[in-house]
């Protein structure tokens, strides 16, 4: 239960939403989705109202990530979640290589294990809170790395590693808000409702050539992949705008209207900065409580999507979560399987430096009153 304290409305945040996935919409995009949702919803994906939006969608992540010469904008159904089974079917050939660092970068590995036709993952793993470095192997033909931990807070560097492996990055909570070179990747995949502020349920896999390539030459290899899961189909929809299955129309549209307001914002330089700076203010008030303090060690590690602060045992995150929760700042709790007593805090391209900055203030004042 929580202790019956009241925020004072000077202290809170204009939006008191701060989920590290799903991210806040922002109210401007609703608005205009209430506008055009009449005459577009509902109409079928193979049209062409919804295969403009899909084009608008992948032009503005083109120029968003500026993609590289002979890159694709490939949209399938499903989340990350399904696309780790789509590149278990259609994008390892023998073997893959994972860097596990927390909860969500090791379900790829997972399903990777879970494949009969492959061989056992190998898997670098290091303690919560810190973040590997890629490192070749000549064994495998897929790197598979997370951009943002997520569970943890922890974001990891980019690097193709010097060896003939396809670069995989889950990039779900980090794309959009930290710096990315797609040269150094070969698939760069994300779904839609954290750093560009929309619902579930597609997943955006930025692709090369050499990607490419690999999955049309397993498919024609004669592979067994199921419909829904076919990286062909995804491919070949795509290049006409438009899913295999019947996609949210909302989810594209509100996705549409964060890009577009990002690159009117100045593009990803412009967001990366804007993380920064809540980052900064963020791990920096934590630094200065004497009952708090940043759980990833490492400053260069931190990410500047998911913060992550630990409290000392005399101040129960559980009650400052409650408090927060009662007076509608939401959704700071710690990832369940880590077990910390911790804060958690999403600072997404539509969460504003001021929110953050509100939010700290607020947390100050329930500790004073607890």
């Amino acid at each position: 239960m929580a202790p019956d304290l009241t925020i004072p409305s000077e202290l809170l945040p204009a939006d008191g939403r701060f989920g590290s996935g799903p991210s806040k919409v922002r109210a401007e995009a609703v608005g205009r989705l209430a506008t055009v949702g009449v005459d577009l919803l509902g109409t079928s994906h193979r049209k062409p109202a919804v295969q403009g939006l899909v084009q608008r969608l992948q032009d503005g992540l083109a120029d968003l990530f500026s993609l590289p010469d002979g890159y694709e904008i490939v949209l399938a159904n499903g989340g990350a979640t399904a696309f780790w089974e789509m590149a278990v079917f259609g994008l390892v050939d023998a073997a893959s290589q994972h860097y596990v660092f927390g909860e969500f970068s090791s379900k790829f590995a997972a399903s990777a294990a879970a494949a009969p036709w492959l061989a056992d993952p190998v898997e670098v793993v290091v303690e919560p809170g810190q973040r590997p470095t890629v490192v070749a192997n000549p064994d495998v033909d897929v790197q598979a790395l997370t951009h943002n931990e997520t569970s943890t807070g922890v974001m990891m560097e980019l690097a193709r590693p010097e060896d003939d492996a396809l670069v995989l990055v889950d990039a779900t909570s980090g794309a959009g808000g930290l710096p990315v070179d797609l040269a150094q990747t070969d698939v760069y995949y994300f779904s839609l409702q954290k750093g560009f502020a929309s619902e579930g349920g597609l997943v955006v896999a930025v692709c090369s050539p050499a990607a490419i390539e690999r999955i049309q030459r397993i498919s024609a290899a004669g592979r067994y992949i199921p419909a829904f899961l076919d990286l062909v189909t995804a491919v070949e929809n795509s290049r006409k705008h438009q899913t295999y299955n019947t996609p949210a129309i909302s989810t594209v549209f509100l996705a549409a209207e964060q890009v577009d307001w990002m690159n009117g914002e100045g593009g990803l330089a412009a967001a990366v900065r804007a993380g920064e700076r809540k980052a900064a203010h963020l791990y920096g008030w934590a630094d200065e409580r004497s009952w708090a303090s940043p759980f990833v060690r490492d400053p260069a590690a931190r990410s500047l999507v998911v913060g992550t602060v630990d409290l000392d045992d005399g101040v129960p995150a559980d009650e400052v979560n409650a408090v927060l929760r009662s007076n509608g700042v939401l959704d700071t709790d710690a990832y369940r399987k880590l077990g910390r007593n911790q804060l958690r805090v999403g600072m997404f391209p539509a969460i504003p430096l001021e929110d953050v900055q509100a939010y700290t203030a607020c947390v100050d004042w329930i500790v004073d009153h607890l």
